[in-house]
């Protein structure tokens, strides 16, 4: 075989060199702080078996998709789960895309035309920037959580605007490295006001935040002034896969031009059995597991206070609760510490997040108890 060509030998090194070189962990059977399953649904039998007996009811003995929807692959529960999505999310329309990877490379690939701009949180997701960077529009970044900073970009870069240019603002409902959230009730006022177009990745807020875990955006009652939402599977809903919310004429726009939805292989009807499945699990028993869980966001701050930890970590009313440790080489030296003592707490390197903001991101969920929060912070005390 061909080697790896010398230029790429070269990034490898250096990437090694810094502490950065990335490989697949093994599953290790250790005490969860790392995953997004949140409420627990991933590893739930209730549901699994719940996502079975969907299949056996709807006659579905089928397992692949055997092809992209606009072909062969357009299967029956695709139409059960957008019309329950966009009943449940309080929308025209929903559209389901393969993962939240697709739906921000399809979105932000097709929607910005040449003459439109995007101004997008310096925070947002690797799949948002690299969707913006297929888009035909110019793109500036605003300070984190900044809606002063973002009102001055915009008027700093305006003349760039077309004739029939759209203005449109990126951000988080949840912010996957911090935790944290945009004052998005004075974000959607302020775009209202302008007519620019908000749109919103509500990944790691569906599930956890609203009266049956319908987000952040619902909670505060945002739906109709927000352009877009996008809502993922695989975290909260333990599944797989996510959807684009909007009007009617977004969804129908983006079935004709979003590449990353024409050119894929639809998803298994037993993938999208298991997310039909999690949201009325989502609605039936959700609300136990939500509280649990926002419980142990509220124990684990306590804990943080009483161990002094407080200055090395990110305000966060989220399950994502982030201490920051600058250097790659300490941040995985205590998360191999913590890990030894059979605690799985990833350390999150450069250049995955800045240099100096090298950090533990610890997940957590309802599943976690107590004495596993408060011990895993103990050990953290006495190392950091």
């Amino acid at each position: 075989m061909q080697k790896l060509p010398q230029p790429l030998l070269k990034k490898m090194a250096d990437r090694r060199a810094t502490g950065g070189l990335r490989s697949l962990p093994q599953n290790t059977g250790l005490v969860d702080f790392s995953s997004n399953d949140y409420l627990g649904f991933a590893q739930n039998e209730a549901l699994f078996s719940k996502s079975f007996q969907l299949l056996l009811t709807e006659n579905i003995a089928q397992n692949g998709a055997s092809g992209s929807r606009l072909l062969t692959g357009n299967h029956k529960l695709y139409g059960v789960l957008e019309t329950l999505l966009a009943t449940f999310h309080e929308v025209e329309r929903a559209l389901v895309f393969n993962s939240g990877y697709d739906a921000n490379m399809g979105f932000f690939g097709a929607v910005p035309q040449r003459g439109d701009l995007v101004f997008y949180d310096e925070h947002i997701h690797a799949s948002m920037r690299d969707g913006i960077r297929m888009g035909l529009a110019k793109a500036y970044k605003f300070a984190h959580n900044d809606i002063t900073a973002l009102e001055a970009t915009i008027d700093q870069n305006k003349d760039g605007l077309g004739p029939e240019g759209v203005v449109y603002v990126v951000t988080e409902a949840v912010f996957s490295m911090d935790g944290d959230s945009p004052d998005l009730k004075k974000l959607a006022k302020m775009c209202l006001s302008k007519g620019h177009h908000l749109v919103v990745d509500e990944a790691h807020a569906v599930g956890i935040f609203g009266n049956k875990g319908e987000g952040l955006v619902q909670h505060l009652g945002l739906q109709k002034q927000v352009f877009a939402r996008i809502v993922t599977f695989g975290k909260a809903l333990g599944g797989h896969g996510a959807a684009i919310l909007g009007t009617e004429d977004l969804v129908d726009y983006l079935m004709n031009f979003a590449r990353s939805f024409i050119y894929t292989t639809a998803l298994t009807p037993h993938t999208l059995a298991t997310i039909i499945s999690a949201y009325g699990f989502l609605q039936e028993q959700g609300l136990e597991e939500r509280e649990r869980l926002h419980e142990h966001i509220h124990y684990f701050g306590q804990r943080v206070e009483a161990l002094g930890l407080a200055r090395h970590f990110l305000p966060s009313l989220s399950p994502i609760q982030s201490c920051v440790v600058a250097g790659n080489d300490k941040v995985l030296t205590l998360s191999g510490h913590l890990m030894d003592k059979g605690f799985d707490v990833k350390a999150i390197r450069s250049p995955t997040v800045p240099a100096g903001k090298e950090r533990l991101r610890f997940c957590l969920h309802s599943t976690n108890s107590a004495e596993e929060m408060g011990l895993v912070l103990e050990l953290l005390s006495k190392k950091i």
